[in-house]
């Protein structure tokens, strides 16, 4: 029999458990204090509320590629919704129903990545989807929900609450789920895991300071995401493409 979770895993487990705990408490409590300037508003969240909403991919990375995260996720989903079919009157579930939309959200992006056979097909990617979040952004059909059905967009959008009012910075769902779709081609393929989401959560954090600085009502998210990626691990991708090109012109 063995002797049960190591004290480290037990020490991780609960510095997650603590995390997703603060997670719910901000978003519940954090709009109740003090009002903050516009700037500190936006370093509090490139800073803080992006990296510790990111973490829950990092913390969960031994899930890359595994079917067992489809369940989970699933079952994460099912949570959000019956979470926000529950009457707010009766209970406040605003901060609970937020984490669980990002936890549900980071095992998706985990467990897809098992479709994906080769490195290739997720650098593929990566150089695709900015040209198409960017589209969708300004002419697509984010731009349509964001204008037209803003209530809907405040539903399924990962929200970061702002101190003294009951305004927030957002994030779509495609973005959490790529985050996390990506940090599991890291740790699958070889790459550098830590640089990966570090490089990954300092060009979201940098979308965020740009939209404010130059006064948008939004930037695509996924570029940044994406460029973080690329951006940690282009030598080791470049060294990659040419020991497959090396191989192929040594098969021929």
């Amino acid at each position: 029999m063995g002797d049960g979770p190591s004290p480290a895993t037990r020490a991780g487990a609960a510095a997650v458990a603590t995390l997703l705990l603060a997670l719910v408490l901000w978003e519940s409590y954090g709009p109740r204090l003090p009002g903050i300037s516009n700037r500190w508003d936006v370093a509090l969240v490139a800073c803080v509320l992006i990296p510790a909403s990111l973490l829950p991919a990092y913390a969960f990375r031994w899930f890359a590629g595994r079917r067992e995260a489809l369940p989970i996720a699933l079952t994460l989903g099912v949570t959000s919704v019956l979470l926000y079919l529950v009457d707010t009157r009766l209970i406040h579930v605003g901060g609970i129903f937020n984490v669980t939309k990002i936890l549900a959200l980071t095992f998706a992006g985990l467990w897809f990545l098992r479709w994906f056979e080769t490195l290739s097909w997720v650098v593929l990617v990566a150089a695709i989807i900015p040209i198409v979040d960017t589209a969708s952004v300004y002419r697509g059909p984010t731009k349509v929900v964001i204008e037209n059905k803003p209530t809907l967009f405040d539903h399924i959008s990962i929200s970061f609450a702002l101190t003294g009012h009951d305004g927030s910075a957002n994030l779509g769902p495609p973005d959490v789920f790529f985050f996390a779709l990506f940090l599991a081609a890291a740790v699958t393929f070889g790459l550098r895991v830590r640089a990966t989401w570090l490089a990954m959560v300092v060009c979201l954090g940098a979308t965020i300071v740009a939209t404010c600085w130059f006064d948008l009502n939004g930037l695509p998210a996924l570029p940044g995401i994406c460029l973080g990626f690329l951006g940690a691990n282009a030598d080791l991708l470049v060294g990659q493409a040419r020991a497959w090109r090396a191989t192929r012109d040594a098969a021929d």
